[in-house]
């Protein structure tokens, strides 16, 4: 007997000894024989309880329903001899979607996991930043895959992807203010130590983890290239290497990033909500527009797209969904997560994003890593104070927004601000006289009709912004 639907995960093929299923009744993982004793080993260690009981690792038992050997699912290493059912993580992202200090956190995860496994006679056999999901502004490890038993003698092989995935990019961000989202959208193995080191100065040597985890691992990288791994892992055992170096490493590790700070600053969107003109009437207003918009729809997921600071994601926890915040400004997404961290919150999930320049499907056949939209459908978007800054900020024309926000197929509450609006003003000074001659109130409510049935309307304050609630309809 198995779960019906259920189909191999797009993004799980590269480990020989485990494969994950997803479908309507859970996620499933196939273990191979010796991914089913490392699971074993797991499953009786203080590391799985005490992980688990604190929700940072992913909830996992062995499924006894399902026979492995009728699904057809083959491994490089032998066939499929157990089955695992997983917890469901909320809404999937990725790394280049988190903020600064979401990515450090998960490295600390990682390492804390690598640090505890030791004990136990374990490793952590990768350091892969796609291993980490979230659950809030809570970072939940999820590939029960990567545990194994701990060979002694043998290196930690997960060192090199900890670097290029976690602390390279943090290192840029910290010391040279590069930003690592686009970098690692752009490289699905991360930041090697080659690119980093490029981009560090002499006297950047001096800083905490570049001289040793960044030039001299790429030094020592380009001059071990024509070697084979099983020479140098060989070296390593007859140097009697041990786990006792592997632990060392990662507490030196974990203290150099645990100590990484990115002074960001402000920018165009800190600060954001003190500026508008929203008066306080209006910001209660709103507010209750989208609390009763939630209360109406009863959503499960819900896109706050622009979120800003969170103000309208907290408004719909508070009725019960889970949020997932996107804002295209790293430094508004990081103040975000720090609040929201304070405050132990596993119901709203901020991410950077940029609606008019989404993530892309990645890795192998485009799939490993799936487009935004294909993640988790949203139940209710919210979308305030963005349609000005697509259309106009973007020029993305009108009609192609109002679509946009149609093949969402969710209820939207959107807001529109005319173009007597200060923001929109702003907006439209930097262009030449008759910029966006689409964008105005009659053509919006137009494009909106023929797309949704609007099922509430109401202006904020005479003559200013409008707020809809609006069903999907018509075209899409």
């Amino acid at each position: 007997m198995s779960p019906s639907g259920l189909g191999l995960d797009p993004g799980s093929f590269r480990d020989p000894d485990s494969r994950v299923l997803v479908g309507p009744d859970g996620v499933y993982r196939l273990l191979s024989d010796r991914g089913l004793a490392d699971w074993r080993a797991l499953a009786t260690s203080p590391t799985f309880s005490r992980f688990t009981e604190s929700g940072a690792l992913v909830a996992t038992q062995e499924a006894e329903d399902i026979e492995p050997r009728d699904l057809g699912v083959t491994m490089p290493s032998a066939g499929c001899v157990g089955a695992l059912r997983h917890e469901r993580i909320p809404f999937i992202s990725y790394p280049y979607e988190w903020s600064f200090g979401m990515l450090r956190d998960a490295a600390i995860l990682q390492l804390d996991l690598l640090l505890s496994a030791l004990d136990d006679g374990l490793v952590v056999k990768d350091a892969s930043s796609y291993n980490v999901q979230w659950r809030g502004s809570r970072p939940v490890f999820i590939d029960i895959g990567s545990f194994e038993r701990l060979r002694e003698g043998e290196p930690w092989v997960g060192y090199r992807q900890f670097c290029a995935h976690y602390l390279n990019p943090l290192l840029l961000q910290a010391y040279r203010g590069i930003s690592f989202q686009p970098w690692l959208r752009g490289s699905i193995d991360g930041i090697s130590p080659q690119e980093a080191d490029a981009c560090f100065s002499l006297r950047d040597h001096l800083r905490r983890g570049v001289l040793t985890h960044v030039h001299l691992h790429s030094k020592l990288e380009a001059r071990n290239a024509a070697r084979q791994g099983d020479d140098v892992r060989k070296e390593l055992r007859e140097a009697k290497f041990s786990s006792e170096l592997i632990r060392a490493n990662a507490r030196k590790l974990r203290k150099l990033i645990a100590g990484l700070e990115w002074r960001h600053g402000a920018s165009a969107w800190t600060g954001y909500r003190e500026m508008n003109t929203y008066t306080e009437s209006t910001a209660s207003q709103k507010r209750d527009f989208v609390a009763e918009a939630v209360t109406r729809v009863q959503p499960r997921l819900v896109w706050d797209i622009g979120s800003n600071d969170g103000a309208y994601a907290r408004v719909a926890a508070r009725e019960g969904a889970y949020v997932v915040a996107l804002d295209s400004d790293h430094t508004t997404i990081e103040a975000l997560y720090r609040d929201l961290s304070q405050d132990a919150s596993d119901s709203i999930l901020p991410l950077v994003a940029d609606v008019a320049n989404p993530s892309p499907g990645l890795g192998w056949r485009g799939s490993e890593r799936r487009p935004l939209e294909v993640r988790g459908r949203p139940d209710l978007v919210l979308a305030l104070a963005l349609v000005h800054h697509v259309s106009i900020g973007a020029n993305v024309p009108l009609a192609e927004v109002v679509a946009w926000l149609r093949s969402l197929g969710a209820p939207v509450v959107v807001e529109f601000p005319g173009r007597e609006d200060p923001m929109v003003r702003s907006l439209l000074s930097g262009k030449g006289p008759g910029a966006n001659p689409d964008y105005g109130l009659e053509s919006f409510e137009r494009l909106l009709s023929e797309r949704f049935t609007v099922d509430r309307r109401e202006q904020l304050e005479p003559g200013g912004r409008v707020l809809y609630l609006a069903t999907p309809s018509g075209n899409l």
